[in-house]
């Protein structure tokens, strides 16, 4: 029988892993050829540059709202159609009679086809409210108070439909506890405590069902630790330190089965622009290519539709610029556990060779957003040196098929299925 349960706990992952091109299946599956690695200047946002802003994203399009602007804070919202690379006005956080509500350092997300955005520092300095957006209405509406203690520059990330928000400075000092906002229920409930050190404007990252934090700033130290959260044990399982200099204020995101880290201020006072990607299955992080626009910290990010774009942002010049970053377009390892993989691309089976024999390796197949869907998979051994891997309706696309072995040696290799 073939083990399955490759991740129903925090992976301990001790291989390193390289990267190759897996360019000519690709571009045979999408007709068009794209440059992996690269970064494109898009359109620039509506209004002036600005800061500390929050953004959302919602079917097509990204919301940026709120920041900081050469005037204050505001409550603006504009929209990025990622098919049209326009941007739209829309209506401002609270709506037409949103007085008070002007605000940087917020914390935003989607979830359930509604945007939401709340905390933040303004005419208040610690805000704790919550708003919801309807894009079918749109309309906001007030939601249930965040039930931690109001705070500037926390950190949320989402997994599934659920909303985790965490860390920031309150009128107390730096904290470290979480929270999980429950849309349907309108509810916070709290979740294990973040186990770094407390801290203010950290990254987070939601890729491959769980959420990640990291960097930021704490009482006296710029932070380059790393941190795993997994909703379905409520624990955190630090990853490996972030390789760059310790920073607050930069941007993260995630394109499972890799994350980035992005720009922000370092310890030296430096305005960085340098991009670094962490890879899921190996642990392991490497530098790709820089931001092209200056060296910013407070700046947004967001995915959309499986596109990332980062834009804005603040190094004593305040920026409305946004590009899209397009990152290497998979991941194929070149470890000694997997021989091969055919055929590539596959319609209803394929095959892994195993360089040694393996006595019931553990296997997981994941979808490109980081969804398990092993069971969707039959998993035969016909012999101790090759996986059988059949399938059916299986949605055309890029899969990733991981085999560890009874050592914890682990193998990842990516798979097309047309």
């Amino acid at each position: 029988m073939i083990k399955t349960d490759l991740l129903l706990k925090p992976p301990l992952f001790s291989i390193k892993m390289n990267y190759r091109l897996f360019t000519a299946l690709i571009f045979g599956f999408s007709g068009f050829a794209q440059a992996q690695d690269t970064w494109i200047q898009r359109d620039s946002v509506n209004g002036s540059g600005k800061s500390s802003g929050a953004v959302f994203a919602l079917n097509d399009d990204a919301y940026f709202l709120t920041g900081l602007d050469q005037f204050g804070f505001k409550r603006s919202m504009v929209s990025y159609d990622i098919s049209q690379n326009d941007w739209d006005d829309e209506i401002s956080l609270g709506g037409e009679t949103g007085d008070g509500l002007n605000r940087g350092s917020a914390i935003a997300f989607s979830a359930g086809g509604f945007g939401f955005c709340g905390l933040g520092t303004g005419s208040v300095d610690y805000f704790k409210d919550l708003w919801k957006f309807d894009p079918v209405t749109n309309v906001w509406t007030q939601m249930a108070d965040f039930e931690g203690t109001g705070r500037r520059e926390a950190v949320s990330f989402t997994v599934g439909e659920n909303a985790y928000v965490g860390t920031g400075q309150d009128e107390f000092g730096l904290t470290n506890d979480f929270w999980k906002y429950d849309y349907l229920t309108n509810d916070w409930i709290q979740i294990a405590d973040f186990p770094g050190t407390p801290r203010r404007d950290a990254v987070a990252i939601s890729m491959g069902g769980q959420g990640y934090v990291g960097t930021g700033i704490d009482a006296s130290t710029y932070l380059v630790d790393f941190w795993a959260y997994y909703p379905l044990t409520d624990t955190w399982l630090q990853r490996a330190d972030f390789p760059g200099t310790p920073r607050h204020g930069s941007v993260g995101f995630g394109l499972f089965p890799t994350a980035f880290i992005a720009t922000g201020e370092d310890n030296t006072f430096t305005y960085k622009k340098d991009t670094w990607e962490y890879n899921y299955f190996s642990n392991t992080w490497t530098q790709r290519s820089n931001f092209p626009g200056p060296g910013r910290a407070q700046a947004i990010a967001i995915v959309v539709k499986g596109r990332a774009f980062v834009g804005t942002g603040y190094n004593g010049t305040l920026f409305d610029d946004f590009y899209e970053y397009t990152p290497m377009l998979s991941v194929d390892e070149e470890l000694n556990l997997i021989s091969n993989l055919y055929p590539n691309p596959a319609s209803t089976v394929f095959y892994l060779n195993l360089a040694n024999a393996q006595n019931q390796p553990q296997v997981q197949l994941f979808n490109e957003t980081g969804q398990d869907i092993t069971s969707q998979f039959e998993i035969s051994q016909p012999s101790p040196t090759q996986l059988e891997i059949r399938f059916n309706n299986i949605a055309r696309g890029l899969y990733y098929v991981s085999v560890k072995n009874d050592a914890g040696y682990l193998s990842t290799k990516s798979i097309l299925i047309q």
